[in-house]
């Protein structure tokens, strides 16, 4: 995740700081298209234009900088001081922005000549959240760095096998871990990094999975859902002041596209024949492993035995999953152990990859203010970050570096967002962004796919004994599928949700429901545990209590094959595309070099025709349908005889159960309530019969 806020990297709290422009170095160019949003007011005079957004760049930079420095020290040492800082800072830059939007909002910005200016004002002239009133700002700002303070710090016990346990053996999920109200209290310690992480992702057992990704919801999750509502009110209330129908509207416009609902929805119905051939191959191996008691024949998955706390990738399942056990395995997790590198390590191994491109090295500054372990003696936000800190200077990445192979994809990950930063610092400063949001995600990870390729690997002495067998292919693609195939339906669902709940779809009863409504039929999971409306599972997704637009994954999951196809083109690759490295073709590098340096001067379109010789301004999915051909063919004849999709209604979650305190508890109260029930009766009826008698004397003497 790109960080130029607090929020990720579209802007969100910095409410659009790259709004500067430097005058002399627009190029010379009528092709620009610029979007209609956006105030404008009378002030016909372009000139007079151009002097103020030559003025908002020297002033901009420099409050954007002083943000970007307070977040930086909240984020790597989260205290209340450095919290209130943080705030102090934005609230400075809000107040900044609305001004100047005030001044830009008076020029007839729409009939300007130049289609670059008209641009910029198209950006500078959508006000955001700062349109709220200061007071209701304040408390937005607040409600959000709350929720990720919750988020961040949030801990969770260990699992105890041997407590806990009801009457019939079986664990009791529903304990609470406060001593007061439960004798077996504990003092919660484990983060989600990096100890609950690798639980999930290397634990067996199924109990203790379920327990840990309970406790994660209860812990991250559920003290949110008041706040995430209050969130909601006061992010449409912004984005109706700004001329949107809600904040969903004002997301999916930074992707100037008419129908973004309609685009996505068909390119996932394209691929989901794909994902439910993997998910039926899976669902298979892990029923072969824990019994269908656990795992259904033709239901959802549960999602807690997938390796990862959202189910979101699948890569921690290979040792279960694997096609053909033996034969050349891209988790190079032990061979990096085994070689003693360490995360410093790693991130020049990563930066050697894109400056054997002829792209650009890491800046000195970066090696020096880059947080990449966890530090010991504070709390930190660990979430991975890259981080612009808008003077063109200054970059860095924040992440809790673990020696494994998924962290040094995500090394790459990050490292491509610092390049894309880098390669449009010569931009005006408003266009100092991706192309779109996806376009931002995808970078690092065009890289990552060649630098993941057995052959790269083998190339850089992190694998021996490399074959070209049938066997490595169909390994080497199913290692691949788990992560990128895999996620894109949660990548997919995530804002889906939200959206549905920003435009009030999904209304306040029923969130945690419609979460799982999604889950289950689009990405065909289910919860190990009964959920209900207490619950607030999104919530325990970072992006969702830190305001991070989701849907960008998801693009941007299609759009780096699209990205690896043409730069293997250029690299002058010949054969199946999933065995292309771009490593060391500066051809291919310079092709990315002249898509990234663009920044957000075209529409993403324009940017996609450059990339592909003029051929398409669209996404599409036939370069990812093409680099998993093989394995589709594979997956195919492995599900014979299996159920390839899910039926709900055969989804297999543990009944609620209550503690055994708890159920004593419950049957004392109920004889209590059952003689006190006969206690009234006896009582009514006694004074029924006294009525009676003083009746039938008082008759009796008339």
């Amino acid at each position: 995740m790109s960080v130029t806020t607090m929020t990720g990297y579209r802007k969100d709290v910095v409410l659009l700081c790259v709004v500067v422009f430097v005058y002399g170095s627009l190029p010379n160019t009528c092709a620009a298209i610029f979007s209609s949003r956006g105030v404008e007011g009378s002030d016909t005079n372009e000139i007079e234009a151009i002097n103020f957004l030559r003025e908002y760049d020297k002033e901009a930079s420099t409050m954007c900088t002083r943000f970007m420095e307070a977040s930086w020290d909240f984020n790597t040492n989260v205290t209340e001081t450095n919290r209130r800082k943080m705030l102090l800072r934005q609230m400075e830059w809000s107040e900044f922005h609305r001004n100047k939007w005030k001044q830009a909002t008076t020029f007839a910005w729409k009939n300007f000549t130049n289609p670059l200016v008209r641009r910029m004002f198209s950006f500078v002239t959508v006000l955001g959240k700062a349109a709220l009133p200061k007071e209701k700002l304040q408390e937005l700002s607040e409600l959000v760095q709350d929720m990720k303070t919750t988020y961040s710090t949030a801990k969770i016990c260990k699992y105890d096998s041997t407590q806990r346990r009801l009457p019939n053996g079986d664990y009791d999920y529903y304990a609470d871990f406060d001593a007061e109200d439960n004798e077996i209290g504990c003092v919660p310690t484990l983060s989600l990094e990096p100890e609950v992480t690798q639980i999930m992702a290397r634990s067996r057992d199924p109990e203790e999975l379920r327990y840990v990704w309970r406790a994660w919801r209860e812990a991250a999750g559920k003290p949110l859902r008041h706040k995430y509502i209050r969130f909601v009110q006061l992010a449409n209330e912004a984005a109706r002041l700004n001329g949107f129908e809600d904040a969903g509207a004002y997301w999916r416009s930074d992707y100037e596209t008419d129908d973004l609902h309609k685009e996505l929805q068909e390119l996932w119905d394209v691929l989901r024949p794909l994902y439910e051939h993997l998910h039926a191959y899976v669902r298979k191996k892990l029923r072969e492993k824990y019994g269908e008691k656990v795992v259904p024949r033709s239901g959802p998955i549960p999602a807690h035995l997938l390796g990862n706390m959202w189910a979101q990738t699948w890569t921690h399942t290979q040792d279960l999953t694997i096609p053909y056990p033996g034969r050349t395995s891209v988790d190079v997790t032990a061979s990096l152990l085994r070689q003693g590198y360490m995360p410093l390590h790693m991130f020049r191994l990563a930066e050697e990859f894109f400056t054997s491109l002829g792209l650009d090295p890491m800046p000195l500054g970066f090696w020096q203010k880059s947080l990449i372990v966890k530090p010991t003696d504070r709390e930190v936000v660990c979430h991975a970050s890259a981080w612009d800190f808008c003077n063109g200077i200054d970059y860095r990445i924040k992440q809790c570096t673990r020696v494994t192979t998924e962290d040094l994809i995500t090394i790459h990950h990050e490292m491509g967002h610092i390049q894309y930063d880098i390669q449009y610092r010569n931009q005006p400063f408003i266009f100092r962004d991706g192309a779109n949001p996806g376009f931002h995600e995808a970078v690092g990870d065009v890289l990552a796919l060649s630098a993941s390729t057995p052959h790269h690997l083998q190339s850089i002495g992190l694998l021996e004994n490399v074959d070209d067998s049938y066997e490595t292919d169909i390994n080497f693609l199913f290692t691949m599928a788990l992560d990128k195939i895999a996620f894109l339906p949660f990548g997919y669902l995530v804002d889906l949700w939200r959206w549905e709940v920003f435009s009030g779809k999904t209304g306040e009863l029923s969130l945690n429901r419609r979460w799982w409504e999604l889950r289950l039929s689009l990405q065909g999971v289910s919860p190990p545990l009964p959920r209900d409306e207490d619950d607030f599972d999104p919530g325990a997704k970072f992006h969702i209590p830190a305001n991070v637009p989701y849907i960008r994954y998801f693009i941007s999951f299609i759009v780096q094959f699209q990205f690896h196809a043409e730069l293997c083109k250029a690299a002058g690759h010949v054969g199946p595309l999933h065995h292309c490295d771009i490593y060391r073709s500066h051809k291919a590098g310079t092709l990315l070099r002249n898509v990234l340096s663009l920044g957000k001067s075209r529409p993403w379109t324009e940017a996609l025709l450059i990339l592909t010789s003029g051929k398409t301004s669209k996404l599409d999915v036939k370069p990812i349908l093409e680099y998993f051909a093989p394995l589709i063919a594979w997956l195919k004849s492995q599900n014979r005889g299996e159920f390839v999709g899910w039926r709900v209604s055969e989804a297999i979650v543990q009944p609620v159960r209550t503690s055994n305190a708890s159920v004593i508890t419950g049957v004392i109260l109920a004889i209590v309530a059952v003689v006190f029930f006969v206690v009234v009766i006896v009582a009514v009826v006694r004074k029924i019969r006294g009525t009676g008698k003083a009746l039938h004397a008082v008759t009796q003497g008339s």
